[in-house]
């Protein structure tokens, strides 16, 4: 038992500090309806590593790294910066467009890279149970500076996430505050895609945050019950998946799923139940 939770120590410190800063950003992209937005920006960074790649650096160098991050930011920058006080195009389809463009760039691109296809694998699924402690403190460093960042302009955002689609600023100024808001948010994805994959970072981005949506609307108390959620949902998995030999990302993603929605059903039931316990009076 001890053996298993040693190795699995670098796993759950992680997941610790994946949960928080996913559970943030996932009641962000939830008030705003943009919910696709994390699988389009994991799709653009693994189409920038690829590009690294197509350019003679090692996979796990420093150069693709910052390949991925400079073409992520150009294109989420993009994003950002196509926010009109009349939206003709939903901010949706733009999500849509720009993923269905990474994905095809990056498949063509596969046939050209040795062992291509087994990249575009390990995005999907990542590789959490095998994450180190040097990852862990680079990824613990920079969502540290993330959220400081986030801390100083917290009602800003939340002021834009709350707003929808509305522009509680001025025009440039709301674009200003998203481009700030989408190049962190973007930096989180690409730190966490290999460590975690695809499957997983959406999950953990959507699913504790919808969970949490069911039962308040308080944005203090949706952050904090959201990380429960998650952190409850992947150090589980985690478990599971370790113990019983099976895939980390699959079974995370299904606890998490499953978790959501029994308290979906867990709320709907006790809605019923405060209904009926309240007798409606005569003449109402």
């Amino acid at each position: 038992m001890i053996d298993n939770l040693l190795f699995l120590a670098a796993p759950i410190t992680v997941s610790i500090i994946l949960a928080g800063i996913l559970s943030y950003f996932g009641n962000h992209i939830l008030s705003r309806g943009i919910i696709f937005i994390d699988i389009a920006v994991a799709q653009i960074a693994a189409l920038g590593t690829m590009i690294g790649l197509l350019l003679g650096f090692a996979e796990e160098s420093g150069s693709v790294k910052m390949i991925s991050y400079i073409f992520t930011i150009a294109v989420i920058s993009v994003f950002a910066l196509t926010k009109f006080k009349k939206q003709v195009i939903s901010q949706e389809a733009i999500i849509g467009i720009f993923y269905c463009l990474a994905l095809g760039i990056a498949m063509l691109l596969a046939e050209k890279i040795p062992g291509g296809s087994n990249f575009i694998s390990k995005t999907i699924t990542g590789n959490l149970l095998w994450v180190t402690w040097k990852s862990v403190l680079s990824c613990l460093i920079m969502i540290v500076g993330i959220g400081i960042i986030h801390v100083i302009f917290r009602r800003q955002f939340i002021k834009i996430s709350d707003s929808k689609n509305g522009l509680p600023y001025s025009l440039w100024k709301t674009r200003a505050y998203e481009l700030l808001f989408y190049i962190t948010f973007s930096m989180v994805i690409v730190k966490a895609v290999p460590i975690g994959g695809v499957f997983f970072v959406f999950t953990l981005l959507i699913a504790p945050a919808s969970a949490a949506t069911l039962f308040t609307d308080s944005w203090k108390k949706r952050l904090i019950w959201s990380w429960i959620i998650g952190l409850t949902g992947a150090v589980a998995g985690m478990y599971l998946s370790y113990t019983m030999n099976i895939s980390n990302a699959p079974a995370i993603v299904t606890l998490l799923g499953l978790i959501v929605f029994l308290l979906a059903f867990a709320r709907l039931a006790t809605k019923k139940i405060v209904t009926r316990t309240i007798p409606k009076e005569k003449g109402s």
